[in-house]
């Protein structure tokens, strides 16, 4: 049984008479947004139901088949996958460099342009938490004392008069609770062995070499950010926005209801994005608490983190069993946006063995948090 995360402020605050009290900061407050079931439609869900703080952030309702998270409502789902919250404070905000390339931000196209721009979003999607606008949002608040006092206290916003401002102090709190060190403990047994706390396994310390290696893998052009293998504060991740060639997830497109002919456009769905060139791009996801955080790619179309693995490797090996998915048995698929496929990445590194694969695998179940290394063995 995994740690509960939820403090005890956040149980004292389902008690009126003491929670005005527990609320004393911006971060408090947060924490007790996060888990506020008045902010959907329905006041059936909250932030945590997607991105459950005892799941590593994510959302544990889905079955094996699943891939998208169900709105409030009951019925709506989305096209992508819900990524993890945890980490999620070390994307830079969202900009385009001098060399063109668009990098940062949150959400799989980065259309908020930081953790604060996130925060609020989900609240009013419809697909999602459901709230109608700010205004509705702020008003579900209103009727709460206890948030009213805080806002008040830690704002100085009036939740009964100033919606606007009371939804951009709601971003703020939650974006509060999001960069605590709650979201990202860097206590992994990677983060154990770098600080000499832990050792690892011939067959993990073969992983790390290969993770990192100039030579016999491309796993770092997109999932290192610092120059350094033994840097404390690596997010496994470049923050930029590439087109790997994820296959259609057809499982998950039977559900949703999506055409046979839509196309996800991910970084040109982007509003401030208009190159065509930008098309079928996805921001790299962390690799913190990847073995315990599936399904994975931006549409959830692989379940598991060796298929994750496998599919990197069929860009380099001629073998037969490389052109099949291992969870299919069938070819891969084609990529949806043939046209922005970043083949010099993808085709920049040798073919791999199964060993080699399963090291690959061993190493990345180092950067699972220490209070989710029980989930390992599910």
């Amino acid at each position: 049984m995994l740690p509960l995360l939820r403090s005890a402020l956040f149980f004292a605050c389902l008690a009126p008479e003491v929670c005005v009290a527990e609320l004393a900061t911006v971060e408090q407050l947060g924490e007790a947004l996060f888990f506020e079931t008045d902010l959907s439609a329905n006041r059936s869900q909250s932030c945590a139901s997607c991105h459950d703080p005892e799941r590593a952030f994510t959302d544990p309702r889905r079955d094996a088949a699943g891939a998208f998270s169900r709105g409030d409502d009951g019925v709506s789902l989305g096209a992508r996958n819900a990524p993890t919250a945890a980490y999620a404070l070390l994307s830079p905000p969202f900009h385009q460099r001098e060399d063109g390339e668009w990098v940062g931000g949150q959400f799989w196209d980065g259309r908020a342009v930081d953790l604060e721009a996130q925060a609020g979003g989900p609240i009013l999607n419809p697909a999602e938490l459901g709230l109608a606008d700010e205004r509705e949002a702020v008003a579900r608040l209103a009727e709460h004392p206890r948030y009213v006092a805080a806002f008040k206290s830690l704002f100085d916003v009036d939740l009964t008069s100033n919606p606007d401002a009371g939804f951009r102090a709601l971003s703020t709190a939650l974006a509060s609770f999001e960069s605590s060190a709650q979201f990202q403990p860097f206590d992994s047994k990677y983060d154990r062995y770098l600080r000499g706390e832990a050792e690892l396994s011939h067959e993990e310390e073969l992983g790390r070499l290969l993770f990192f290696s100039q030579q016999f893998t491309n796993c770092n052009q997109c999932h290192q950010l610092r120059r350094s293998a033994m840097d404390p504060a690596e997010p496994f991740s470049d923050y930029r926005y590439h087109n790997i060639g994820v296959p259609t997830n057809q499982a998950g497109r039977a559900e949703n209801g999506k055409p046979e002919t839509w196309v996800d456009n991910g970084l040109l769905d982007n509003p401030l994005v208009e190159d065509p060139a930008q098309r079928g791009k996805f921001r790299t996801p962390t690799l913190r608490n990847v073995a315990v955080t599936g399904p994975y790619m931006h549409n959830g179309v692989f379940q598991d983190l060796r298929t994750v693995v496998a599919f990197y490797n069929k860009y380099n090996s001629k073998s037969e069993a490389a052109a099949l998915n291992p969870e299919t048995g069938e070819a891969w698929g084609e990529a949806p946006v043939p046209a922005t496929l970043a083949l010099t990445e993808l085709t920049d590194g040798p073919a791999l063995d199964d060993k080699r694969i399963d090291a690959l695998v061993a190493f990345l179940k180092t950067l699972t948090d220490a209070r989710y290394e029980p989930l390992l063995a599910e």
